[in-house]
């Protein structure tokens, strides 16, 4: 799996936002052919294979019903990921595709998490999806527009896009009556606040992660909102935990800090009710 980022990450993460309004102009064939390249590099810790496809909309038999119910405006070119349903797919998912924005977005590239506001049925077409895939996500991906649309600040300050949970809500140290701050945190630090950063959908932020009382050892569990995932006939926010721990991962090894994710028996034996275990990050 290749990590290289045309920017130091921490810059990626912070210039990566939600563009919904693009320019016209297209994106080089050199640069798209550095997007294809990353593709065949990217990996997971989940051992479940992800499938991506470049989607030119203009060039799709099927593009005049392609759409985005008028949240996406000028774009020309889409992504979208399927993986065949299983244990931590939709987690894997999250995970190459959040790296794959990271590397559109240190390209100079805008794109924009989609779950659920488009035109699912014809994108699967387009996209050649199969029977016993999933395909919970696209992005656009292009150039983005000088200005953004009064519809997309609305979308925005809808989704609270601009905003994110401070640390005391999201990290804890062996309990989860026991907030984990910065300083205690120590080398860890920096990948818990990349993770901090993560987007997700409606900036939810699902992730619990706690650390375990041998202080390098932290678990991911996801706080499942009631009802949220209900329409669409899977989790979408096991999506963004894939997301959460790319940013783990990226940020551990940037600063040298060996290790891997993997499923560890219960940590917690009474976790609370609404937090479910998912896997965790070990030193190697």
């Amino acid at each position: 799996m290749s990590t290289a980022l045309a920017l130091p990450l921490e810059e990626t993460i912070k210039t990566r936002s939600s563009v919904r309004t693009y320019s016209r102009e297209s994106i080089e064939q050199g640069t798209k052919e550095q997007i294809q390249w990353f593709i065949g590099t990217l990996g997971n810790p989940f051992s479940a294979e992800v499938h991506f496809k470049l989607l030119q909309t203009e060039q799709a038999a099927n593009a005049r019903k392609l759409g985005t119910y008028g949240v996406i405006k000028g774009a020309k070119d889409y992504i979208g990921a399927s993986v065949t349903n299983g244990a931590l797919a939709l987690e894997a998912l999250g995970y190459e595709f959040e790296h794959l924005v990271l590397y559109a977005t240190s390209l100079g590239l805008g794109t924009c998490w989609m779950g659920g506001t488009f035109n699912r049925s014809e994108f699967a077409k387009a996209m050649d999806v199969r029977e016993g895939q999933l395909f919970p996500v696209i992005s656009p991906i292009g150039y983005a527009a000088g200005k953004r649309r009064l519809t997309e600040n609305i979308v925005r300050k809808v989704a609270k896009s601009d905003q994110r949970m401070p640390w005391e809500t999201l990290f804890f140290r062996e309990s989860f009556n026991n907030p984990l701050t910065p300083a205690e945190a120590g080398d860890y630090a920096y990948p818990l606040e990349m993770t901090r950063l993560a987007p997700s959908a409606s900036n939810k932020q699902p992730w619990r992660i706690i650390r375990d009382a041998d202080g390098q050892t932290y678990h991911f569990y996801e706080y499942k909102a009631r009802g949220y995932s209900d329409a669409l006939g899977y989790d979408i926010q096991k999506v963004d935990l894939g997301i959460a721990a790319c940013h783990f991962q990226l940020a551990a090894e940037d600063k040298n800090l060996p290790g891997a994710f993997r499923v560890l028996p219960l940590p917690l034996t009474n976790p609370p009710e609404h937090l479910h275990y998912l896997f965790s990050w070990t030193p190697c």
